[in-house]
């Protein structure tokens, strides 16, 4: 495992674990998977020296979290765990709340890095950012961090807490390499952090959907990058992928995410379906790949159009807009949660089915 120079306190693995699958029915791993495949791939992440553990209060209403913290045990406070607020109501006391519901879920009295999850649009960065820095101060979290933030965005945000914001969560792979044109020269130039999430765009760069008819979950069947026609476009890339993961006798995901990590800014947070998948990942921080390499798959990348036009609207809030009703539903869900497991005296334990 390689490890990123960012000057915080505890030490942040190139490769990581993203854990929105843990407990979400979206995913569709069902029952088995969250109460032993979850825990199982956790413990064998911490083997293989991954620090960097994310996830959100949003993901399975706050099961994520529960899952998570169960299966670091008394490792939690030794890894990186970052969380994300979905704010929705950003004011000074519901954050506090928010966050210490997260802290108690994980298990820790500290969270290693607290993300807005989405800028609000009708919300200004000082109101949010004002109960963000209450925390730091307060020592109930250490690092701030955003997430789907643009570049001005990020840097208003910034001015707004004082002090820096560590990260920016993104999708960045190479079917989607935005994150190229501003908010990674910035993160270069300043000493932060682009945490890319989707680094495999959700298992396409695997190539294991091209030509198998493989049946998609819910959320491989709502995004156009698996429509027949993206598969179709994808196809030279992954042909350079399969090339080069050849020569390094590795596979198509792994060159994937070697392509993702070559930049000392950069983490990634891939997902995981399994140990085996967990394992594979790992290894991908080995690999160094040539300039040649490198180049060959920036080109083919760069050849790739999606036959679904990206929303071509101005205003960057428009994703948080569109989500924000499913998403509140699902912040509601998770306080209600919190008051069940209080209620119980449950509140630092996962409910039954959440985790071993």
């Amino acid at each position: 495992m390689r490890y990123l120079d960012a000057g915080t306190v505890k030490k942040i693995s190139k490769i990581g674990l993203g854990t929105w699958q843990f407990g979400a029915e979206e995913w569709g791993y069902g029952k088995p998977y969250a109460e032993q495949e979850a825990y199982a791939i956790v413990r064998r992440a911490l083997k293989l020296g991954v620090t960097l553990f994310d996830t959100a209060e949003i993901y399975g209403a706050g099961r994520s979290e529960r899952i998570l913290g169960c299966a670091l045990g008394e490792d939690r406070e030794s890894v990186f765990l970052a969380t994300k607020l979905f704010p929705i109501v950003p004011g000074v006391p519901v954050i506090r709340q928010r966050a210490v519901a997260s802290a108690k879920r994980l298990g820790v009295p500290r969270l290693d890095l607290y993300q807005a999850h989405w800028p609000n649009p009708l919300v200004r960065d000082s109101t949010l950012m004002r109960g963000m820095r209450s925390l730091q101060r307060a020592g109930l979290v250490g690092e701030i961090g955003v997430s789907n933030y643009s570049l001005p965005h990020w840097r208003a945000a910034e001015d707004a807490l004082g002090n820096r914001i560590l990260s920016n969560q993104v999708a960045y792979s190479l079917v989607d390499r935005s994150p190229e044109v501003e908010l990674l020269p910035f993160a270069e130039s300043r000493g932060h952090v682009i945490i890319a999430f989707s680094p495999l765009a959700q298992g396409l760069l695997s190539g294991r959907y091209h030509g198998t008819g493989q049946s998609l979950n819910l959320v491989r069947a709502a995004s156009p990058l698996f429509r027949p026609e993206n598969l179709e476009r994808t196809g030279d890339l992954i042909a350079v992928l399969r090339e080069v993961a050849e020569a390094h006798s590795a596979t198509p995901a792994q060159i994937a995410l070697a392509w993702a990590i070559h930049s000392p800014a950069v983490v990634a947070i891939p997902g995981a379906s399994s140990v085996a998948q967990l394992e594979s990942n790992v290894d991908a921080a080995e690999i160094e790949l040539a300039d040649d390499e490198y180049q060959a798959l920036n080109t083919a990348s760069a050849s790739f159009r999606p036959a679904a036009a990206r929303d071509a609207s101005p205003d960057r809030f428009l994703p948080m807009l569109k989500q924000s009703p499913r998403r509140a539903w699902y912040v509601t869900k998770t306080v209600w949660h919190d008051f069940r497991f209080k209620r119980a005296g449950q509140a630092l334990r996962p409910h039954a089915g959440d985790g071993p």
